[in-house]
């Protein structure tokens, strides 16, 4: 997948919550939770280059992210996100 994020945005991917419960109970779709942690697929040249913020999230990087923020797209058969930088609320180590 080929994707470049324009001005102050970066491009995630949302993880998927495990659909079963620490005592082995199955979850079904309608009952899950949709989750707010993704994965950092890119970040634009504006950000990386930035001298006036501080950018520090980068590829493969593991994230939180506001709930409703950003543009949800499918590139190359995936579903992907477009947000804004300042929509990242904090990083995972």
């Amino acid at each position: 997948m080929s994707i470049k994020p324009l001005g102050e945005r970066v491009v995630i991917q949302k993880i998927e919550k495990e659909n079963v419960t620490a005592s082995g109970i199955v979850l079904p779709d309608s009952a899950k939770e949709e989750s707010n942690v993704a994965t950092v697929l890119a970040v634009s040249e504006e950000l990386k280059h930035s001298d006036e913020i501080h950018c520090d999230v980068a590829e493969g990087d593991k994230v939180i992210y506001s709930k409703y923020a950003g543009n949800e797209v499918e590139v190359d058969g995936e579903k992907v996100i477009v947000l804004k930088y300042q929509d990242l609320l904090a990083k995972l180590n």
